[in-house]
């Protein structure tokens, strides 16, 4: 796990570059403690910050160049199949064990197709001396991030926002277009950045650049390709979904350093630590948050299947003041704004203070296996599609009467009812935004964004799926990609922490997506993953109450909170984007009590203008 970043300037002096791609690479060196390196090669610059955990020796240090000088990389993720594809390339001679030397043996045999062979989380950038090329290629899942920005005849990437700016190259100017996919969805979604020119990669494909040219390749979506399985056969899909999980498990304990699991006593979450449990002869470090407040502390749970299989546990006592002091930490690592996230950062920072580099995670369970409240709501909701699509002549009216009545969330329901057609498309984003769009009108001086972020990264979702597969792929290219996998990812890598998520795995994914909709969905949540567990997951876990990782922010804000909150919405409310008379009064009716004003839209902002005054954005 690493940071990558480059500058390609065909036109740029020789070294006239090298001050700022240092520059690049120390801004993340929070990803990469263990090493770093800086390559000039003509007109490409690139740097590396490296994280050791599979080949451990300096030979394995990155920029890392093949045999024939033709190709460099820098690479940030782990291939977890790299021990098998080595067996594919017995003419390479392989001077490392890394798996960075892998993808270059890879490239140098099939190019860049052969990213279909990789089986992890990764991005990584290839340049191409001889050729004089770039390529940037990101996993399919989008785990790990990366980022683009084309200007001036200059192509720079980094793995992080922060990175580029850093070069002073862009200018840190915020995308007001991206800016009301955030307050709509609570974070900044592909294709775009919260910096105007700067884009984000997509998940599963690459990109090829020339002086003068460019091109795009998607190489996979999720469920695009059915797996050659008889779904018909009740019996074998949970076993076929046991092994699969098994697999992707077994892939991620690849390491040459010691590794633990996040266990917060939840089906997910134990069901990789009774597999980990299973693959491993060493016990299992186990990590697990405890509060002294009932209504979110779910220790019990996690001691419960700690003692079942046997792990090295170990309990995080959390006070409230604890996660208050380590607030001012995540908001500052936060590479990109996001309505979520301080969660993980604690727990990242404890595991990590530990001793351990690794971790793998539950995150994923719910997204694929149908865990929200809001699949049984689509299942029941599609059942009644004919007839939502013919009543579009009485919801509308009804649409505008809540209009004109109500606050954020009566408008969100209207925004359902105007829908043409009950489609996954709108379904999901009634369900997952945070603000309307005609509170963001009262609040801004944004034009609405209707063609926005939200709708490109909705486009081509599929149809040849059952229905919550479909929703599925919704969330993966909503929520799941553009918050949950950032704000892991930033903040995990922010203490130098790597995060593996086994219900990321892509044949997983495939294999699960095209699962008929009645195995998904039963009197207990996710039946279907709680089936392939069979007797391993203990009774009192499959049938416990689902809670949610959250915190009293309501009324930390109005609190403990209240001063540093207010600061930075009375500097917002002086933005020229903002509407600062009306947010001014919105926050003063949060104060007050007003029930009807959510804490995480009054958030949403005390964290935008915290990073815009962090990374001097204008």
């Amino acid at each position: 796990m690493c940071g990558i970043c480059g500058i390609i300037d065909f036109n740029a002096k020789a070294g006239v570059h090298a001050d700022r791609i240092r520059a690049m690479a120390t801004t993340m060196s929070h990803r990469g403690p263990d090493a770093g390196g800086i390559h000039e090669l003509g007109p490409a610059y690139l740097g590396h910050r490296r994280l050791s955990i599979i080949d451990l020796t300096s030979a394995a240090d990155q920029p890392m160049t093949d045999v024939d000088g033709r190709f460099t990389l820098v690479f940030n993720g782990e291939i977890y199949n790299h021990l098998e594809l080595r067996t594919l390339l017995p003419e390479y001679p392989f001077r490392t064990q890394s798996d960075t030397e892998v993808i270059l043996a890879a490239f140098l045999r099939w190019g860049p197709s052969c990213v279909h062979r990789f089986k992890g989380m990764f991005a990584y950038a290839v340049w191409d001396a001889v050729e004089r090329k770039l390529c940037l290629c990101r996993d399919r899942m989008g785990v790990k991030p990366l980022y683009v920005s084309v200007q001036d005849g200059r192509i720079l990437f980094a793995s992080e926002l922060r990175s580029i700016l850093s070069s002073g190259l862009v200018k840190p100017e915020l995308d007001l277009r991206a800016l009301y996919d955030y307050l709509s969805f609570q974070s900044f979604g592909y294709p775009l950045s919260p910096i105007r020119g700067v884009q984000q990669v997509e998940s599963g494909s690459y990109i090829e650049f020339t002086e003068h040219a460019s091109a795009k390749t998607v190489y996979w979506r999720p469920g695009a390709a059915k797996p050659d399985v008889d779904y018909s056969d009740r019996k074998a899909l949970p076993r076929r979904v046991r092994d699969l999980l098994i697999t992707s498990i077994r892939r991620r304990l690849v390491s040459d350093v010691p590794l633990g699991a996040f266990l917060s006593g939840g089906i997910d979450s134990s069901a990789v630590v009774a597999l980990m449990a299973e693959l491993t002869a060493s016990p299992v470090n186990t990590f697990n948050v405890s509060f002294s407040e009932e209504a979110f502390d779910e220790s019990r749970y996690a001691q419960v299947v700690a003692g079942r299989f046997a792990t090295r546990h170990e309990t995080i006592r959390m006070s409230p003041a604890r996660f208050l002091s380590e607030l001012e930490h995540a908001m500052e690592a936060m590479d990109t704004p996001s309505g979520d996230g301080p969660n993980t950062y604690v727990v990242s920072k404890a595991v990590r203070q530990a001793g351990l580099k690794v971790a793998l995670s539950g995150i994923g369970g719910d997204e694929l296996f149908a865990g929200y409240p809001f699949f049984p709501t689509w299942s029941r909701l599609n059942r009644w599609r004919n007839l939502f699509d013919a009543t579009s002549h009485l919801r509308i009216p009804v649409a505008r009467l809540l209009r004109n009545s109500g606050g954020n969330r009566i408008h969100r329901m209207a925004d359902m009812l105007e829908l043409d057609h009950m489609d996954v498309k709108g379904f999901y984003a009634g369900f997952r935004r945070v603000m309307s769009s005609p509170l963001i009108q009262d609040l801004t001086r944004i034009q609405a964004v209707e063609s926005g972020c939200y709708a490109e990264r909705m486009d081509g979702l599929s149809t040849g799926l059952p229905p919550l597969g479909q929703l599925s792929v919704a969330e993966y290219a909503g929520y799941t990609q553009q918050t949950l996998l950032k704000d892991t990812d930033q903040m995990s890598m922010a203490v130098s922490l790597e995060i593996r998520e086994p219900f990321f795995d892509h044949e997983l994914v495939d294999f699960v997506l095209h699962v008929p909709d009645h195995m998904k969905i039963g009197r207990q949540p996710k039946p279907l993953l709680v089936e392939a567990m069979g007797e391993l997951l203990p009774r009192e876990v499959v049938h416990r109450r689902k809670q949610g990782f959250l915190f009293p922010w309501r009324i930390w804000m109005r609190g403990e909170l209240r001063g540093m909150c207010e600061r930075h919405v009375g500097r917002l409310a002086e933005r020229p984007f903002m509407r600062g008379d009306a947010l001014l009064g919105r926050w003063r009716r949060f104060l007050s009590g007003d029930e009807s004003v959510h804490w995480q839209e009054m958030w949403q902002f005390v964290v935008l203008e915290h990073w815009m005054e962090r990374n001097h954005v204008q």
